[in-house]
């Protein structure tokens, strides 16, 4: 659908009225606008999502029959590969139906309810890594109390902690976005979902609030787990010149590795864009965010 026909369904439809707040009827999703052949990207998309979908089922199936792993540690893994399944489910169904099918125009419920799935399985994507690093933090400064630090009770405390502020954060969220008021029956989201920060922009009431959680939920989000991971790094590092014996110093490593490279491809280009938000355009932000 192209902008003319927007135009001439807000002129033809009508607000919808809930206590002074105007609700608009559909979002118009615009994706990456203006690059060729962008549907090779998103079948592209549907066998990673294929592949990730696959590969953390399975890691859950064996975790689960294999008693070896029943461990704190296998807990988080189990977590991680829960909330990478449901982010991943949470968009990539609806951006494949959007574009591949033309469906552009997603009504306001559905889509203020993608947007907040999103942001609660992101969030707690990234407090995951975070416990994760503290796992290893344990594993490899004090490996003798580890057993006695890192229990199956504390190991389930901490996940079910890090839900609930996972939850608090898109409750704040969905609250100041609902008392948005918008002047358009379709409003124009320059995105390939319904994304937080065009869509608090287009309100034509006031939105300070909703800017406010735009700017303080990253750090909370992102910056306290990134500040927390290289921390945790930084003494696993110290803890690794100590040991003497090679064998010991790259077992250790190993088990390092794998977290690391999770932390590499969440964080990296997240961090990226929102450094260098003002100096690139906006298919180069979305196309990273998508990643």
């Amino acid at each position: 659908m192209n902008g003319g026909s927007v135009n001439e369904l807000n002129m033809n439809l009508d607000f919808t009225e809930n206590r002074n707040i105007s609700i608009p009827s559909y979002f118009y999703i615009t994706g990456l606008s203006g690059i060729p052949h962008m549907r090779y990207y998103y079948i592209f998309l549907f066998f990673v999502y294929f592949i990730s979908l696959l590969g953390n089922s399975c890691l859950m199936f064996v975790i689960i029959m294999d008693r070896n792993l029943h461990t704190p540690k296998y807990i988080s893994v189990f977590n991680l590969s829960l909330t990478d399944i449901c982010e991943s489910t949470a968009v990539i169904p609806q951006l494949l139906d959007t574009f591949m099918f033309g469906n552009q125009l997603i009504p306001y419920g559905l889509c203020m309810s993608n947007m907040f799935s999103n942001m609660l399985f992101f969030t707690e994507q990234s407090l995951t890594l975070t416990v994760l690093s503290y796992d290893r933090l344990v594993a490899i400064s004090l490996p003798l109390r580890y057993h006695m630090i890192v229990t199956h009770r504390s190991m389930l405390v901490i996940i079910g902690a890090s839900w609930t502020l996972a939850l608090l954060l898109t409750m704040i969220g969905a609250i100041f976005m609902s008392r948005l008021s918008f002047c358009k029956v379709i409003v124009t989201v320059n995105s390939f979902y319904c994304d937080h920060g065009p869509i608090y922009r287009s309100a034509c009431n006031n939105n300070f609030p909703s800017s406010v959680i735009a700017s303080l939920f990253p750090a909370i989000i992102l910056g306290f787990p990134v500040f927390f991971i290289i921390f945790s790094y930084t003494c696993i590092a110290v803890t690794l010149f100590r040991i003497t014996a090679p064998q010991d110093r790259q077992r250790a490593t190993k088990t390092c590795s794998a977290h690391l490279i999770l932390v590499a491809i969440f964080y990296v280009p997240i961090t990226f864009t929102y450094a260098l938000s003002s100096f690139i355009n906006a298919n180069t932000r979305i196309f990273n965010l998508s990643l």
